[in-house]
């Protein structure tokens, strides 16, 4: 890999050198690198472009990488990847889309990631999107994330998009069985002219499943951002949705949470506030040296942490 596509893997990934573990490395469309472990295989479909995960029952402490990076101007990559995690499982898998594109043409990646989740197994889910370049072409992230969780298992996802991506539209679907919980933290800020979707349907539909699903976002400039998050509570269970934005120059955030009772035990909670930075909150770290823009600034990414 060049030193272009090795930067952002540092951005969507946290990778400074090969990690250990299991990993599958995609640039421009192709494989640039795969490791398996005597728990964690992974192997490319034959069918259409992406791979299969398997994970074996009563893994514990595991990763899997599986990282994408365009750096080609113009470049349209489509992947659809499974994750089979096995019953007891314990593990941590790091995904994510870095563009680079200096050029004319539009830049594209669109994932679609279903995840099996065995029961009683644990999985926490990273996903970082990250744009950048000085060409005139959109860097565009359309990924669909699709989460199937059997009795007693858990799963934590971290969706973070901060910087560079120009249009994306991010669809999570999830199907909670008995005692399962689900939480999804997502982080996103906008600007300029981008433009971000976030689409959340969670089913509740076995006794004492959970979900809490918290989206924080900051929309600069004239970006849009929309957040559609939608709890279906089809069993005794509980659900909180809740949207925290804050907003800047001369953005649109629409907030849609939505709650659905099915059932007389559902007890579902949603929340949502956006607004702007308030005045004194800039004029005190002014008063400790701070100029206006990095007042600013500080205050942004102290709310996304």
């Amino acid at each position: 890999m060049d030193r272009i596509q090795q930067r952002i893997l540092e951005e969507v990934a946290d990778l400074h050198e090969v990690p250990e573990g299991a990993y599958n490395i995609r640039a421009n469309g192709e494989m640039a690198g795969r490791n398996t472990t005597a728990n964690i295989d992974i192997t490319s479909k034959t069918d259409v472009s992406g791979i299969d995960i398997r994970i074996r029952p009563g893994t514990k402490h595991e990763s899997v990488h599986i990282p994408v990076v365009l750096s080609q101007s113009g470049m349209k990559d489509m992947v659809y990847n499974d994750f089979y995690i096995g019953e007891g499982s314990d593990v941590v898998i790091v995904a994510g889309c870095g563009i680079h594109n200096c050029g004319d043409q539009d830049s594209q990646h669109d994932g679609i990631h279903r995840f099996y989740v065995g029961k009683n197994a644990r999985v926490k889910y990273v996903e970082k999107h990250y744009g950048e370049g000085d060409g005139n072409g959109r860097r565009i992230l359309n990924p669909v994330t699709e989460v199937t969780m059997e009795e007693g298992s858990s799963m934590e996802m971290e969706m973070v998009q901060i910087k560079g991506v120009d249009s994306t539209d991010r669809k999570t679907k999830a199907k909670l069985a008995a005692g399962a919980k689900l939480v999804v933290r997502e982080r996103l800020m906008t600007h300029g002219n981008q433009y971000a979707v976030s689409d959340y349907v969670v089913e509740l539909n076995g006794g004492e499943a959970s979900a809490d699903v918290v989206s924080r976002s900051v929309a600069k400039d004239s970006s849009y951002q929309k957040f559609d998050s939608r709890i279906v509570g089809n069993a005794p269970c509980t659900g909180h949705t809740e949207c925290d934005a804050i907003i800047m120059g001369d953005a649109k955030i629409l907030a849609v949470p939505q709650l659905e009772a099915n059932h007389i035990d559902a007890a579902l909670i949603h929340e949502a506030a956006i607004g702007k930075i308030a005045g004194e909150q800039i004029v005190k770290l002014m008063t400790l040296g701070l100029t206006e823009e990095e007042a600013e600034a500080q205050i942004v990414n102290g709310f996304l942490k």
